[in-house]
């Protein structure tokens, strides 16, 4: 399997710095805030989102150095990912995330949603430094989505009536959107042509949609040690993901489980061996595979380079995670 740090190696000093300077940016006004987020910065996440940012940044600057500018913008898109993860975990009620204890576990709810407020208003303030329009109402617009993402997944807990297009919409708002939006905010930065901006967007927007579908299937296939969270919490919490919205129509006995809300023992077990055996987890693959390959054609329009390949090469280590 591809390794994330040979895949990143254009970009490998650029994520260095980026470390760092996430630490500088949130600031030491406030101790109990700066902990909580550090508390985060520290666990081993893989630096996906801003990684894409550098690697568009570089591909569509083939022959120039990328601007300060740039940089910058891979650092908000960080600490909007890292705001999001804060609030999330506050509405999960979440214990574990990346193998360690979250914020909310280990600081409280109020500093934690303080916290995710903290780093939102802080990347809202660099953003708008940033002096650029569109890239201010692209990365608002990311912001705005997430909260209409968690909402949409707040109504529609337990509801078995679901489609696969509210599902996709979902996480559109809650990962593709991120994703999508800073790698074409990077374009405008760099001054592409909009043909290419918009590339940059769709190559986003899908890898972004094969990335989460492919999440939601490991947490029917993967154990919690491997996930570095509870294995099964989506299905637990009431959240429908694909392999659940697959297998519906192949196993009716997994609505009532799911609309009595696994309230009686052996229910959750008794639900996810269903997903299982329905072969709605092979579904769930070939969804992911289909937007994983839609990604492809969108880097067309970037010249040949290393950061060009290593976006390319992203959509085989996303379906890599499967197996």
């Amino acid at each position: 399997m591809t390794s994330v740090t040979s895949l990143f190696s254009p970009v490998e000093a650029d994520l260095c710095v980026l470390t760092e300077n996430l630490k500088a940016l949130i600031g030491a006004q406030h101790a109990v805030l700066s902990a909580a987020a550090e508390h985060l910065f520290a666990a081993s996440g893989k630096r996906i989102r801003p990684a894409i940012v550098f690697l568009v940044s570089r591909a569509t600057l083939p022959d120039q150095g990328i601007t300060p500018r740039h940089c910058r913008l891979a650092e908000i898109t960080e600490m909007i990912h890292t705001a999001s993860l804060f609030h999330d975990d506050v509405v999960d009620q979440a214990q574990l995330r990346r193998g360690v204890p979250t914020v909310n576990s280990v600081f409280g709810n109020r500093v934690a949603i303080q916290a995710g407020d903290f780093l939102f208003a802080q990347a809202s303030w660099y953003l708008a430094d940033l002096d650029n329009l569109q890239v201010v109402k692209l990365l608002s617009q990311v912001i705005k989505d997430f909260a209409e993402g968690e909402i949409r997944q707040g109504f529609n807990r337990f509801d078995t009536s679901i489609t696969l297009d509210d599902y996709l919409l979902k996480t559109y708002y809650k990962t593709a959107s991120l994703i999508a939006n800073s790698a074409k905010a990077a374009a405008v930065l760099s001054e592409a042509p909009p043909e290419t901006i918009e590339a940059m967007y769709t190559y986003g927007k899908n890898l972004g949609l094969a990335f989460q579908i492919v999440d939601d299937i490991l947490d029917f296939t993967r154990s919690t040690a491997e996930l570095g969270k509870p294995a099964g919490s989506d299905l637990r919490d009431g959240n429908l993901t694909a392999p659940v919205l697959f297998a519906l129509p192949k196993a009716p006995y997994l609505h009532t489980l799911i609309e009595r809300e696994f309230s009686e023992e052996g229910d959750l077990e008794t639900a996810l061996n269903l997903v299982r055996q329905s072969g709605a987890i092979e579904d769930a693959r070939n969804l992911a595979k289909e937007y994983a390959q839609a990604a492809l054609p969108a880097l067309e329009v970037l010249p040949p380079s290393e950061p060009r390949q290593a976006l390319s090469q992203l959509t085989d280590y996303v379906l890599e995670r499967l197996y």
